[in-house]
């Protein structure tokens, strides 16, 4: 695999806590969502970063290494570009399917807007081998896959989370991103134990470790990246620490920013939490990975070679079936569980307006308290069939063909121009007095006598 870069202490880097990031003491690099990242316009917040020697590292996620598909070459070479001017180390992705549907399935191409988790499967575990392969050849640094959170299990799964990892590095050479956040969000939705993962993975392949806050709600843990990190989560980093020491700690944080202060001080029990660990392996006698769990990882000897398209259709239909019924409404796939679909197709539409409010923050301002109520409305009906920017433009579009006839004009009126100045002609309204305006302007013109 190679020799992992040290990387330190780090922080994740985004644009509402640049200036705080900057002044923090101790922060040996950060992360930054590829996807927001511009080469040629890099924020100077960041450049300033690389003049003093911090490590940038590109964060991937809408890749979608565990969807049926094979890896977009577009996006591919857009993530290679951004670690190439960054001059980063590394670059990382997710085990996770992001859209289904299209050609390979023959039906509608949808959009999860959100990493959905990978079935446990001999047929998934050879598509996502083959798609890392794809994407190792196409970047110029080595990659890292995270593992992501869940609040869905699928069934008839044939491994652990622990052992479908080490079967991924073992037959891929690719480095492992663990959050043990995630770990804790599987422990408490699915029942899975962090600590017979943590004994499963090969941890002599971890390039680093996402440490970040959530919330318990009903029973489900929602990783939120939005609140403090959580107690157990950090229990969970010492004891990765007992068994390694972890090459690089990073703590994500995405909403509800703290003050600089706040930050530091989740940065410090990150730093206190992986300190103790290594404590206790020294006091132990252990300075490296811990022996795995026997008979973890076995291979079958099956599947090394390219996934066949009989296997990616087989994935395809089974993650297109799941996630028309999360965000399309179809009928929940025989063996899931309907109450945690629900709850998971709710925070999808919930993330959906939340993400499209910040891509697009006119929207919010111009139908005030409506905005999301009316959105929550379009998305049950409407399922996201390509990017945040593109769904802010048909949400607007939507209000405008669908707006009451009471509606404020001066509403209608802002939302009109932000369509237009964005997109192009305004969509029609469905109304019966427009359209009969609409046949009465074009009988007049066509009445005219030519000039």
């Amino acid at each position: 695999m190679g020799r992992t870069a040290r990387l330190g202490t780090g922080i994740g880097w985004r644009p509402e806590i640049a200036d705080a990031v900057e002044r923090m003491p101790g922060i040996d690099w950060v992360e930054a969502v590829s996807e927001n990242l511009c080469p040629g316009h890099l924020p100077d917040s960041l450049l300033r970063l690389r003049e003093r020697g911090v490590t940038v590292v590109p964060h991937g996620v809408s890749l979608g290494l565990g969807g049926a598909e094979r890896p977009d070459a577009g996006r591919l070479a857009a993530l290679a570009e951004r670690a190439e001017v960054l001059g980063s180390p590394l670059v990382t992705e997710h085990i996770a399917f992001v859209r289904a549907g299209g050609a390979l399935t023959a039906s509608p191409a949808l959009e999860a807007g959100h990493l959905l988790p990978v079935p446990r499967t001999r047929d998934a575990l050879d598509v996502l081998c083959e798609n890392v392969r794809i994407a190792q050849d196409a970047l110029p640094v080595p990659l890292a896959v995270e593992n992501i959170a869940a609040l869905v299990a699928w069934p008839d799964e044939e491994l652990t989370e622990g052992q479908f990892l080490y079967e991924l590095a073992d037959r891929t050479g690719v480095r492992l991103l663990i959050d043990v956040a995630n770990l804790h969000t599987n422990h408490v939705n699915l029942g899975a134990d962090p600590a017979e993962a943590l004994a499963e993975l090969p941890l002599e392949a971890l390039a680093y470790v996402h440490v970040a806050g959530g919330f318990e709600r009903d029973g489900v843990w929602h990783d939120s990246h939005a609140h403090p990190v959580a107690q157990p989560v950090l229990d969970i980093l010492t004891d990765l620490a007992s068994r390694v020491a972890p090459p690089g700690v990073l703590l994500e944080r995405d909403e509800n920013f703290p003050d600089g202060d706040g930050l530091s001080g989740e940065v410090e029990a990150i730093r206190t939490a992986v300190a103790k660990g290594r404590a206790g392996s020294t006091a132990a006698g252990t300075g490296g990975a811990a022996p795995r769990t026997s008979g973890a990882g076995s291979r079958s000897g099956t599947g090394t070679g390219p996934a066949s398209d009989a296997v990616r259709q087989r994935l395809g239909l089974g993650q297109a079936a799941l996630l028309s019924a999360l965000v399309a409404g179809t009928p929940v796939p025989e063996g899931f569980d309907r109450v945690r679909l629900g709850v998971q197709a709710r925070a999808l539409a919930g993330k959906r307006a939340d993400v499209v409010g910040k891509v697009a923050p006119e929207l919010p301002v111009i139908l005030g308290a409506r905005y999301r109520r009316a959105f929550l409305a379009y998305a049950q009906g409407s399922p996201m069939t390509g990017g945040y920017r593109r769904d802010a433009l048909d949400f607007a579009a939507h209000v405008l063909r669908s707006a009451p006839g009471d509606e404020d004009p001066a509403v209608r009126r802002a939302l009109r121009k932000w369509w237009l100045d964005r997109s192009g002609p305004v969509p029609r309204s469905g109304r019966p007095h427009n359209t009969a305006s609409r046949n009465m302007k074009r009988a007049w013109r066509r009445r005219r006598p030519l000039a």
